[in-house]
């Protein structure tokens, strides 16, 4: 199994940011790298959170997460804030 993590290139801080992350479920890429499929895919779900979708990056990494819940950084963030009011 794949799992992206998807970066924006922050270059005021002259770093990526990690924006969210992605678990591929097909085997079947249909021809195309692991890079090719995963930045489309994270340009499609995370391009309206940025300003520039050609600072949308993706680094592929090959794990077998099965348990974890893979969502967005700005959902995470409102969990996080849901909690503390609590």
């Amino acid at each position: 199994m794949t799992v992206y993590k998807v970066f924006y290139k922050n270059y005021e801080l002259k770093r990526g940011e990690l924006v969210g992350t992605l678990k591929e479920r097909r085997k079947d890429l249909r021809g195309k790298s692991a890079l090719e499929t995963g930045l489309k895919w994270a340009k499609w779900v995370f391009g309206h959170m940025v300003k520039d979708k050609h600072a949308i990056f993706v680094v592929p990494d090959k794990s077998n997460l099965k348990n974890n819940t893979i969502m967005p950084m700005e959902k995470r963030c409102s969990i996080r804030k849901n909690l503390e009011m609590r």
